[in-house]
């Protein structure tokens, strides 16, 4: 066990996790409202780690959707965390077993490979468990407190927590494009396509699943192409 890493993890995880106990907290909510037991809505949670997809798959379990639809809605939606995973296994040592890898792809989420992407050089997966052991509770207890309040919550408030991943969302990205000129830029163009799949009347029909996988590949491809991480840069362990 790499101590250090772990810790290190558990540090860099704990506003992760206090942001996803917020966003949770209303998916509990939500999910006692459409029907759904307490302890049903947690163990979603705790298998899924996937707020877009949760509450997706929320909507089709409320209107009483095929499984077919459940599961292609989830693909579409979490395609993402598998280039995720195959960008972050770069960063684990080659010598990193499997168990290792097929665990960290488990624990990837938006939040999580931003903040592993964005150390130097390689990571010890042991870095990823340390992050997964506060995101993961956090996310997990989030629904389950929100799932046993129910609506005693105003409406206002409600709707402050289902704008807190946005909040987290920016914790994540600042720092390193304040830091790095090719980060900013990669923001930066992110923003630039979306607008476009956005605003453009075509472009507006694609699923945001396939928008979030197209931007990823196209700006993430321009970046690499236009800004390449120098190899010694990127073997540094």
């Amino acid at each position: 066990m790499d101590r250090e890493s772990f810790q290190r993890g558990i540090r860099d995880g704990i506003p992760i996790g206090l942001g996803y106990f917020a966003v949770s907290f209303t998916f509990g909510m939500m999910a006692v409202s459409a029907g759904i037991g307490v302890w049903p809505a947690v163990l979603i949670s705790l298998t899924n780690l996937t707020s877009a997809g949760q509450f997706a798959g929320l909507d089709i379990i409320a209107a009483a959707g095929s499984l077919w639809e459940m599961a292609l809605t989830q693909l579409v939606i979490n395609l993402r965390y598998c280039l995720m995973s195959f960008s972050l296994s770069q960063k684990l040592p080659g010598n990193a077993a499997r168990i290792h890898r097929y665990l960290v792809a488990f624990g990837i989420t938006d939040e999580i490979f931003g903040v592993s992407a964005s150390q130097p050089g390689k990571i010890s997966p042991w870095y990823s468990y340390g992050a997964m052991c506060v995101a993961i509770p956090g996310w997990t207890l989030g629904t389950l407190v929100g799932a046993v309040s129910g609506n005693l919550l105003p409406a206002f408030l409600m709707s402050a927590l289902g704008v807190a991943i946005y909040g987290m969302f920016l914790a994540v990205i600042i720092p390193p494009a304040k830091k790095n000129r090719a980060v900013l830029g990669v923001v930066l163009g992110a923003m630039a396509v979306s607008t476009l799949f956005a605003v453009v009347p075509v472009l507006r029909q694609i699923s945001s699943g396939f928008v979030i996988i197209i931007t990823t590949l196209l700006v993430a491809g321009i970046a690499a192409f236009v800004c390449p991480v120098k190899e010694e840069e990127g073997d540094n362990k």
